[in-house]
C-alpha cells in the first residue's frame, strides 16, 4: 500500500541484455563432438584441448566441455539458425539421427543435448551486414514475415 507520505521506491537500474554470445554444452568426448556437429554444420574451431573446444559461427560460439553427467534434455534446448534447414534435415537423416516429435527440427545429440535447427531468414535474430559478409552469407535476406515482426518492435524500417 502506498500513501503519499511514503513514495514507492525507485527501481534499481538493470543491465540490458544485448544477445547471447555463446552456449556451453557438456559432451562425453571433444573429438566426437567436433565430428558429430561437423557432419552437418560448417564452423571454425578457434581453440581445442582434451577437455574443451570452441567452435565459432561468425561472432557467436559453442563451447564444448567434456563431462556430461545428466540425462537427456526434455524441453531444455538451444537453437541454431542455419542458411539451409532442409539440407540439415537430409544430412541428419543420412546420419541416422532420429528427429523428435513436434513441429520443429529438433533432435538429441549423442550426449542428450536437445538441438533445434531453424532457418535464419525466417526468424527475428539478425546478424549485422558486415558479419554476414565476413561469413560469406551476404546473400541471406529476411522473409517479409520476419521483417514485419522486427518492424512491430521498432527494429526494422
Amino acid at each position: 500500500m502506498n500513501d503519499n507520505k511514503h513514495p514507492a521506491p525507485k527501481a534499481a537500474p538493470k543491465a540490458r541484455a544485448v544477445g547471447i554470445n555463446h552456449i556451453a554444452l557438456e559432451v562425453g568426448d571433444i573429438d566426437e563432438a567436433l565430428d558429430f556437429y561437423g557432419r552437418f554444420l560448417e564452423f571454425e574451431i578457434s581453440a581445442r584441448s582434451e577437455d574443451a573446444a570452441f567452435i565459432y559461427f561468425g561472432d557467436q560460439f559453442i563451447n564444448f566441455s567434456r563431462g556430461r553427467r545428466q540425462g537427456p534434455d526434455d524441453n531444455r534446448h538451444f537453437g541454431i539458425a542455419v542458411d539451409d534447414k532442409e539440407l540439415v534435415r537430409r544430412t541428419l537423416a543420412e546420419m541416422g539421427i532420429e528427429l523428435l516429435d513436434g513441429k520443429f527440427l529438433d533432435f538429441l545429440d549423442p550426449w542428450g543435448n536437445r538441438v533445434e535447427i531453424t532457418t535464419y531468414t525466417n526468424i527475428q535474430f539478425t546478424k549485422a551486414d558486415h558479419v554476414l559478409r565476413g561469413m560469406g552469407l551476404e546473400h541471406l535476406h529476411k522473409t517479409d514475415e520476419a521483417v514485419e515482426e522486427l518492424r512491430k518492435k521498432g527494429m526494422a524500417p
